[in-house]
């Protein structure tokens, strides 16, 4: 008996540090070996678009952490079960914290995160989470409401154009503030959109802008992960908003007036040293200008100055939260007052937002 207690003392030792992770605390991870971390894009890096960005911020990961993480790469994995059996791969390789990049993998992210409750995932610009699942985007509403500025300034139709990819509220929310910044400096403004129905689609991207250009109007912005909607604009001698990266620097041309850009390294970083470190929990994390997730590119020499500092201002404004784009009052394409004056658009308002505003021509359905 004796010796059967001693046996029983020892096992039970043993087993304590598993009890021990069965927490709901995130164990520290091995400083022994590196840290894995997957990585999955809708789009491939290359396209200089969003999926170019998002590596952006992986490579800035890889720099600040060097040798105490391995990131493992998937691009081009469609926003269906495809997108599951990627994450799967992730995991069967040893990732402990998966990103995903694309709106419409958090369906299956959130079921492959019940399945392993000891993986932890973070999807890009969803709204779904779970213990160990968390949503992360940024308020770049913001930047677009700085961009309008810019273009309705230099518009010398009023007619602007905007490509979007889906009416989800992300575009829709974009394509609102970019109108009410355009609006702020040309009251009589318009923004028409045309919908490709793909995040990543070269020739529609093009194609949707020549349309719009066809129709009148000189400044061309867009929700779209290539930069083929700028180059048709500076094709036809218009002006580009660009998106995601900095398109007059890709481009070669200062027609490219400004792009709203994401620096998601800001984020990622945090979230693997929270892994390291043992202190990952879950989150709805909505980033601005306070966290260096969004900015604005250098603006075109073609922008008078006053403009420039009129952005400035606004931006400035928009750091001492005495200004933001969603501040009533704010009507919609049909009339309908949808914001009160001196009402604050809540969060939950932005992030499901269905509906255009007041100079928006197109549907948001």
């Amino acid at each position: 008996m004796k010796k059967l207690s001693i046996l029983l003392t020892c096992v039970l030792i043993s087993l304590a540090p598993i009890f021990a992770n069965g927490s709901k605390e995130t164990a520290q991870v091995s400083s022994d070996a590196p840290l894995k971390v997957g990585v999955i894009y809708v789009t491939a890096p290359g396209d200089f678009g969003y999926s170019y960005m998002h590596d952006q911020g992986t490579i800035a990961a890889e720099k600040h952490f060097g040798d105490k993480i391995e990131v493992i790469r998937m691009e081009n994995i469609a926003e269906n079960e495809e997108s599951e059996r990627a994450m799967e791969s992730l995991i069967d390789e040893g990732c402990k914290i998966i990103f995903a990049n694309s709106y419409n993998y958090q369906q299956y992210m959130q079921n492959v995160a019940k399945e392993h409750p000891d993986v932890y995932f973070e999807h890009c610009s969803g709204y779904l989470d779970n213990e160990n699942m968390s949503n992360y985007f940024g308020r770049m509403y913001q930047m677009r409401y700085l961009s309008g500025i810019i273009a309705g300034q230099m518009s010398e139709s009023g007619h602007l154009g905007y490509v979007g990819a889906y009416n989800t509220p992300e575009v829709i929310r974009g394509i609102n503030a970019f109108t009410l910044g355009a609006r702020s400096v040309n009251p009589d403004a318009t923004v028409t959109v045309v919908w490709t129905n793909t995040w990543f689609d070269p020739s529609k991207e093009r194609q949707a802008a020549e349309s719009l250009l066809d129709g009148g109007c000189d400044v061309i912005a867009q929700h779209q992960d290539t930069t083929e909607p700028a180059k048709a604009a500076i094709d036809r001698g218009a002006y580009a908003i660009g998106y995601n990266a900095d398109f007059m620097a890709l481009t070669g041309s200062d027609h490219v007036l400004v792009s709203p850009m994401w620096n998601w390294g800001s984020y990622m970083i945090p979230e693997i040293q929270k892994v390291l470190d043992g202190t990952w929990k879950s989150q709805s994390y909505w980033g601005g200008l306070d966290d260096d997730m969004i900015l604005l590119s250098p603006i075109s020499k073609l922008v008078p100055a006053d403009t420039v500092k009129k952005v400035e201002g606004i931006e400035a404004q928009m750091r001492a939260d005495s200004f933001d784009v969603f501040w009533g009052p704010l009507k919609d394409n049909q009339g309908q007052v949808r914001q009160s004056a001196g009402d604050k658009m809540s969060d939950g308002d932005m992030l499901t937002m269905d509906w255009f505003v007041e100079g928006v021509k197109g549907s948001a359905k």
